[in-house]
């Protein structure tokens, strides 16, 4: 651009003097040259602030590692690569034999401890009617040692029959005690699992809830719209649940944003609704038309984190750039251009509006040269 403007700047100076036939000399010389440098210095200045270009930019997008919830052969891969697919698609399947088994497994558990119950429901029966025999055999007991001693007071018992029903009193009375505690016991064990609470059925019911939840956990669905791909999972591999093997990468299907880098000098003209060019490496010649979505609130080169050391003044040598996020506004969709291409952004400040020419015509000049690279 800089050149353009000097042929430009050049050409008309030799118009003026040649129309005007201004004399070359020592003073009229100087003063075209010191003036194209002074204007052509001033328009360029004016550019690069107000209008800041990035060469480092690009689109950025989401992914999540898929990783199996449970141990297992895989069966199937039905999941086509490379495709769009819906939430809850199903992306791979494990054998779930094993699991099946378990679920069984529990499951006869619980019918056994269903069964424990009715046992002490029939415990709890057995508990009342034994208090209520050792009641009724307290009573006998009783009115039998009292008959006994009024007939001692007449003369027709004598005291060791008295003495003989007072003991059996006594103990029908402490087998009633002890039917009654055994009655209680069996009433708040019965009652205990009425209430959800037995811990024996509760474990149980706990454990086949886990077995079932690794039952479905051998099937892996899309957690979003998205695609996936490079997929190299295959049936007769080894699935493993390790956070650091993923089988698989998810790509979401989110709004297209792309990142650029610019130079903090231009951080007062990057605003929130500033019009934006982009041009692709992939897409010589082409300008499409894009705004600026916002200004990133940190710059990732001067993070610090909690640490056992000092931080040094090392720390201030990374001069970070801040990131911008913008969208295209153009419609992108013909080009089928892969996630992740690079893009050159220049922003278009509402400062010195009459100089962002300048920039539309710099972009548009290095869209055209994407066209000459060498590679051999």
């Amino acid at each position: 651009m800089d050149l353009l403007l000097i042929l430009t700047y050049a050409a008309l100076c030799i118009a003026i003097f040649k129309i005007f036939k201004i004399p070359l000399n020592k003073w009229t010389v100087p003063t075209a040259v010191l003036g194209g440098i002074i204007l052509i210095g001033t328009l360029i200045l004016l550019m690069n602030y107000n209008h800041p270009h990035s060469n480092l930019g690009g689109q950025f997008f989401v992914t999540t590692p898929i990783v199996p919830g449970v141990r297992g052969k895989v069966i199937e891969v039905p999941v086509t690569p490379n495709s769009q697919i819906k939430k809850g698609d199903i992306l791979f399947k494990i054998d779930p034999t094993p699991y099946q088994a378990e679920v069984q497994l529990q499951r006869a558990a619980l019918a056994e401890a269903k069964q424990y119950v009715l046992g002490l429901e029939s415990a709890y029966h057995a508990a009342r009617a034994t208090t209520s025999r050792a009641l009724a055999e307290r009573d006998r007991t009783l009115t039998q040692y009292r008959r006994y001693e009024k007939g001692f007071k007449r003369g027709a018992f004598t005291k060791s029959d008295v003495d003989n029903r007072r003991q059996f009193y006594r103990s029908a009375e402490a087998a009633l005690t002890a039917a009654r505690a055994e009655e209680q016991r069996a009433k708040l064990a019965y009652e205990s699992e009425i209430l959800g609470e037995n811990t024996t059925t509760a474990k149980v019911r706990a454990q086949l809830v886990q077995a079932e939840f690794n039952l479905q956990e051998t099937i892996a669905y899309a957690p979003t719209d998205g695609i996936v791909t490079q997929v190299t999972l295959r049936p007769g591999m080894m699935a493993v649940p390790v956070p650091l093997r993923p089988v698989m990468t998810f790509i979401h299907k989110e709004e297209q944003f792309f990142i650029g880098a610019f130079r903090q000098n231009s951080l007062l003209r990057l605003k929130p609704g500033f019009k934006a060019d982009f041009i692709f490496r992939a897409l010589p010649g082409q300008t499409f038309q894009g705004e600026v979505v916002e200004v990133l609130p940190a710059i990732g080169e001067s993070q610090v984190q909690a640490a056992g050391m000092l931080y040094g003044s090392d720390l201030l040598l990374r001069q970070g750039r801040p990131l911008v996020k913008l969208k295209i506004t153009d419609d992108l969709s013909q080009y089928h251009l892969p996630q992740g291409a690079n893009v050159e952004i220049a922003v278009y400040s509402d400062r010195f509006e009459h100089v962002s020419v300048m920039r539309k015509v710099l972009i548009r000049m290095k869209s055209w040269q994407n066209y000459l690279f060498l590679d051999h």
